[in-house]
């Protein structure tokens, strides 16, 4: 793992909401801190109504997290493409954002209640 890189368990529970519906509620989210960025939230899928997300051909490659998949949000006024990223095998020391989505914050709300 990059030395830049922390992870922490976000501590309570968290709402995901895009497009006027909840997508899922978790109170197992993981928080990713990497250098001066904002935090980015990690959501177990499990948590999730994974039925709305399509994964797309969408791809990147940080250097530091590994390759990520991009996946797109079926809402019912549309499409929000690649809404969601994960890191299916993240390099070592990130193994607990596997299994996880993170959100652009300007497509889906992930917020404390």
């Amino acid at each position: 793992m990059a030395s830049n890189i922390k992870l922490r368990n976000a501590t309570g529970k968290y709402s995901i909401r895009a497009a006027g519906a909840v997508l899922g509620e978790s109170s197992n989210v993981v928080e990713l801190q990497e250098g001066d960025l904002a935090p980015v939230l990690y959501v177990p899928r499990a948590d999730l109504a994974m039925a709305f997300f399509d994964k797309t051909d969408t791809s990147s490659h940080c250097p530091h997290k590994g390759d990520a998949s991009y996946y797109t949000l079926q809402a019912k006024s549309g499409p929000i493409k690649d809404a969601a990223w994960s890191y299916e095998a993240p390099l070592d020391g990130l193994e607990a954002i596997a299994g996880h989505l993170a959100f652009y914050t300007d497509k889906v709300t992930v917020e404390a209640v």
